[in-house]
């Protein structure tokens, strides 16, 4: 049997543990920049505040409905995340972390539980322990188990928080009652080309034919598809390793220099690398991209990407730096006001399985040094050791009007009791 836990209106229930003040008040989170909302609570969806909207356009909205505004608190979020699904795995033997707010388990053996009363004794231990409220579904695949989610957080007065697909009675008519756009794994154009032939719920797309579904959704389709018919067809899956590594930000300002791009390129490549020293990996290829700010129609607009293969395997900061420098050139084109830029790191190797070439190899000196820059900033904060392309006289910072205190991850941020 397979579990989906999802902790509800993630962001803004992890503002309101430190700030019950806002229990039942409307709140939204933006994202990096404070560019657009990226999080809503309940109130906040009734009122209307859609999911991607520009924060400038609706700055009259939120006053004027009392609405609480946040900046993106990601090292609270990332702590309170860690917190609930640590708890969450005492529960179940297996786990795999799906997003910063979701998580799928998986055990072989529950003849013996009353699912109902397990996920909800879950549920309550979860909120009393964190604070954080959270929805689980229950049912004998991956999709499935997403679906008696949503069925769980859509009507929580009478699921209590969970709920369990464990019949074909069930099973269907929670297909029935799925929209297909709403179905985990099925994208706008698959979602367009179902609904063109009359597939508008998840029931109806189980009856179509397997050739049409692998012919136009390819074998990730079909899977889904026998998934949703109750076979196991989508595994558990080890991420403990990412398979990509991507830094990128929106600027504060425009930015029209090749230099202070470049100074943001290689910060994040060497953000990147960290990253991957982290998980022990080493990076064969790399992508850079650069765009300039769409929304603002009266300015000229230019987005550019390009990968490079590497010559060799690295995690070297200094070498990623100089490699993302690289690719920066070739696609910089002067004129324009750009807006935001960004590192992918990609195609993986663990770092002791690298082969050596006869002719070029990474910096073999480079190793122990990382070691030590990877100490040091752990000792002592981050990036207090950087590279002199990085401009160690500039301070480069989020816009993050909004934000609140880190409570659970600095000292001088906790909260204080007076009593």
């Amino acid at each position: 049997m397979f579990a989906l836990v999802d902790c509800n209106n993630f962001y803004a229930s992890c503002e309101r543990v430190f700030r019950p003040d806002l229990n039942g008040k409307p709140i939204v989170v933006l994202s990096n920049n404070d560019g657009c909302v990226i999080a809503r609570s309940n109130e906040a969806k009734t009122l209307g505040v859609k999911m991607g909207a520009p924060a400038y356009q609706f700055e009259e909205m939120f006053e004027k409905n009392n609405i609480e505004v946040f900046s993106s608190n990601y090292a609270l979020y990332g702590d309170m995340s860690n917190r609930v699904f640590n708890l969450v795995s005492e529960y179940f033997p297996m786990m795999e972390i799906y997003s910063i707010d979701e998580a799928f388990f998986y055990f072989d053996d529950c003849s013996n539980l009353n699912l109902q009363e397990y996920g909800r004794n879950i549920v309550k231990q979860i909120y009393k322990c964190t604070g954080i409220p959270i929805s689980i579904g229950f049912a004998p695949t991956k999709s499935l188990s997403k679906l008696a989610n949503r069925i769980a957080k859509k009507f929580p007065q009478r699921t209590k928080g969970t709920y369990v697909i464990d019949d074909q009675q069930k099973r269907i008519k929670a297909l029935k009652w799925a929209k297909i756009e709403d179905v985990w794994g099925i994208g706008r154009k698959h979602t367009k080309r179902l609904i063109d032939i009359g597939v508008t719920n998840a029931f109806v797309f189980t009856t179509i034919e397997d050739s049409w579904v692998k012919k136009t959704m390819s074998i990730v389709g079909l899977r889904l598809k026998k998934d949703l018919m109750g076979i196991p067809t989508i595994e558990m899956e080890d991420i403990k390793s990412k398979k990509n590594i991507a830094t990128t930000r929106s600027f504060e300002s425009t930015l029209t220099e090749f230099s202070d791009i470049r100074e943001r390129v290689v910060t994040f490549a060497v953000i990147c690398s960290e990253k991957l020293r982290k998980q022990s990996s080493c990076a064969n290829s790399l992508m850079v991209f650069l765009l300039t700010n769409f929304h603002n129609k009266n300015e000229k607009q230019y987005s550019k990407s390009i990968v490079i293969k590497l010559p060799f395997p690295t995690n070297s900061s200094i070498e990623l730096a100089k490699f993302a420098t690289e690719a920066l050139e070739k696609i910089f084109v002067n004129g324009y006001k750009y807006k935001k830029a960004g590192v992918v790191v990609m195609d993986f190797i663990p770092i002791d399985s690298i082969q050596y070439s006869i002719f070029e190899n990474s910096d073999s000196r480079h190793l122990k040094l990382m070691e030590a820059v990877d100490t040091l900033n752990t000792s002592f904060g981050k990036q207090k050791i950087r590279l002199a392309s990085q401009s160690t006289g500039r301070v480069w910072k989020m816009k993050q009007e909004k934000l609140s205190p880190c409570y659970t991850t600095k000292i001088e941020e906790i909260i204080t009791i007076k009593s």
